[in-house]
């Protein structure tokens, strides 16, 4: 098998008959050398009896799974990853706001050893406006604190060949971000830009809620960014404390605070707060370095070995 397509599935009933046309468009496309891989995240709709049933007769290979339970679209994507028997795996979305035709791409420039990752770039979308402008903010926030070369709209799905996708399964950490693995393992990426469609059926699961539990979950995995905010506010916190004790104090002995006890009570807060908080900080950079090591992410990863011989040189990229 050449190709594999991983399709994470959560309430997407509407979009089955769609997404199965568009597979079937798919596997012609790559002269039936693709298998379809359908990971049905414990969606609470009649996903899983549709495409049990338009799978049935396909005319291409298929996969279908199933999570006990919904466990999140990217440990439906790493269940796919992992059993994708394809030497090249692409991600799709099940609601098809996502061009499929961007796989062709995909597949294109990983067939041609342009890249080890292809990573689609969206350029625009077609939904509402309140929803554009809070992807906006909330990309803008990811690239800022956690991964800064990720496109300015995000990612959703992406390609890899097989030995970019054994490295991103060896990182099997729980709570994380699969989009900020892609870039932390780095390899050869190259970006396909494309215009994202409007939702033809249902509703986005990807609530408000979800967002800032993927935030959260990706700075405490990635990034050291609120330990470092707090060790800044801490010495600012210092420093300020510091001089409003000065003034104080001055105040004090020119007598112009006649309330007992008032100069050294604020003088002790504001310092000893402020002290405290620099202190966390720093008690939270040991915590954030002994996390980084409890993770057991390797250290390096060879991306290509080359051996030059009698035989001449020959370049490994793939595993």
């Amino acid at each position: 098998m050449k190709y594999s397509i991983v399709i994470p599935v959560f309430r997407n009933a509407g979009s089955v008959p769609d997404l199965l046309a568009a597979i079937g468009k798919l596997s012609i496309d790559l002269n039936r050398q693709m298998e379809a891989v359908f990971v049905v995240d414990g969606s609470p709709d009649n996903s899983w009896e549709l495409l049990e049933t338009g799978t049935l007769d396909a005319p291409w290979p298929t996969q279908l799974l199933g999570h006990s339970r919904n466990f999140g679209s990217f440990a439906a994507i790493r269940s796919g990853l992992a059993a994708a028997r394809g030497e090249y795996c692409a991600v799709m979305a099940a609601d098809l706001q996502e061009p499929p035709e961007l796989v062709l791409s995909f597949f294109k420039g990983l067939t041609a050893g342009e890249c080890d990752v292809a990573i689609g770039m969206r350029e625009g979308r077609g939904d509402p406006l309140i929803m554009r402008v809070a992807s906006r903010l909330f990309w803008g926030l990811y690239r800022r604190t956690v991964i800064r070369d990720i496109p300015p709209g995000g990612v959703d799905i992406f390609a890899c060949n097989r030995r970019f996708r054994d490295e991103l399964l060896k990182l099997d950490e729980s709570r994380s971000s699969l989009v900020a693995l892609v870039f932390w393992l780095g390899f050869r990426r190259k970006f396909f830009p494309y215009q994202r469609r409007k939702r033809l059926h249902g509703s986005s699961a990807w609530t408000l809620a979800k967002k800032i539990e993927y935030m959260a979950d990706s700075m405490f995995a990635f990034t050291d960014y609120p330990i470092r905010l707090l060790i800044k506010s801490g010495f600012l916190g210092v420093l300020a404390a510091t001089l409003l004790a000065a003034v104080i104090l001055a105040w004090k002995l020119a007598g112009l605070i006649e309330v007992p006890g008032y100069a050294a009570t604020i003088i002790v807060v504001l310092f000893f707060g402020a002290l405290n908080l620099l202190g966390l900080g720093i008690v939270g950079t040991y915590t954030w370095r002994a996390y980084e090591n409890s993770k057991g992410r390797p250290l390096a990863i060879v991306a290509r070995h080359i051996f030059n011989g009698k035989g001449g040189s020959e370049c490994c990229n793939e595993s």
